[in-house]
């Protein structure tokens, strides 16, 4: 019997990385261990003090290559920094400055993990790239890829993988999308892993103090200006501190005095401008999303039902879904929902498996 082909491994110095890496390794695959250093913004707290990168920090760095020496495998470090900071960073800047509210994670999947970081490890004559993503491949005999949610629906990460192609899924393995996050710290005490208690990562990783507004207001303020709040018919209630600090469905911190509660039901940017709403003018049944991504490489014939989340963290919703063309569907719910918002993915499943999805570029409420 030949040996497994070769697997480059993205380690983070989590524990998720590295229990992959572990179990790649068990299953007799050739494994390299690779950590990419993105680009993060160093920055001080309100007494001056500095605070600490909490990207590929020192210390990640020496836990991913204490693993990979436990593990017996080469391991790499490469600088990302200004790929990530054009690709990702700047998108993340733009798209706010523009009035969507961004997902960087799909960005960072679509051109750093599976472009950038993929085409390092097939350099180095890897067949795979291999993450610690909550996610599940399944191939036909044909080669087709499917990509399934991952086993624990608390941590399923298949929303912000639906942006891979055929030929980046055929590529990709989730060593970890079998199991359960408490199966997966028990593999890694199992396997005698120093990180098996180690804090999970958290999202926004170049933020040095996970403070997205403090950020936009620094790095971009011409994003964030002062401006209107007004109703549906046009009556300005107050005025807001800048678009990028409100979230659609978001009641609290509006600073407005009124009878009953106003929610955010949109942003104008064009006006710089807060729509605001009753409980009752709150959500909307459609949405149209561009950018879209069909994993299997072109949609299904439409109208077909399916489901559809509109942010990673919302339940997937029954719905309509219309392609229109291969960059752009419409979806119609079943119900309405109250925080649709544009420039979160828009991501499509048929039980278990992630159809692809696309970036919503405006909901059925449509601003003045």
């Amino acid at each position: 019997m030949g040996s497994k082909p070769r697997v480059v491994v993205a380690m983070s110095g989590g524990v998720d990385s590295s229990v992959a890496a572990a179990l790649l390794v068990q299953q007799g695959y050739d494994v390299i261990g690779m950590m990419l250093r993105l680009w993060a913004e160093d920055c001080s707290d309100e007494s001056g003090a500095a605070v600490a990168n909490r990207c590929c920090t020192p210390a990640q760095m020496a836990d991913a290559q204490r693993i990979a020496n436990r593990l017996g495998i080469p391991f790499y470090v490469i600088d990302t920094q200004d790929v990530f900071r054009r690709t990702v960073v700047q998108f993340f800047i733009d798209r706010y400055a523009a009035g969507d509210t961004p997902n960087p994670c799909l960005e960072c999947n679509r051109h750093i993990r599976f472009e950038w970081l993929l085409n390092h490890a097939l350099a180095l004559g890897a067949e795979y790239l291999a993450t610690g993503h909550y996610a599940r491949v399944r191939r036909d005999a044909d080669g087709t890829a499917h990509l399934l949610r991952g086993l624990d629906p608390a941590k399923d990460q298949s929303y912000v993988l639906s942006v891979l192609m055929q030929d980046k899924l055929r590529r990709a393995l989730f060593p970890i999308g079998e199991y359960e996050k408490a199966r997966v710290r028990a593999l890694a005490a199992d396997l005698g892993l120093p990180v098996a208690r180690k804090r999970d990562s958290q999202d926004l990783c170049f933020l040095a103090d996970g403070d997205y507004r403090r950020f936009l207001a620094q790095h971009a303020p011409h994003a964030v200006r002062p401006g209107p709040i007004l109703t549906r018919d046009g009556r300005e209630l107050g005025q807001h501190t800048g678009l990028p600090n409100y979230t659609i469905g978001q009641r609290k911190g509006l600073g407005i005095a009124a009878p009953e509660p106003y929610y955010v039901l949109a942003t104008d940017p064009a006006r710089n401008a807060l729509v605001v709403g009753t409980r009752e003018e709150l959500g909307c049944s459609t949405l149209i999303a561009n950018r879209a991504n069909w994993i299997a490489g072109a949609p299904p014939a439409g109208p077909f039902r399916a489901e559809v989340k509109i942010r990673y963290r919302a339940p997937a919703a029954p719905a309509w879904v219309t392609p229109e063309d291969n960059d752009r569907f419409s979806v119609t719910f079943d119900e309405p929902l109250r925080d649709i918002t544009p420039g979160q993915g828009a991501v499509i499943y048929l039980g278990d498996e992630c159809l692809g999805g696309g970036i919503i570029a405006q909901s059925g409420y449509t601003g003045l």
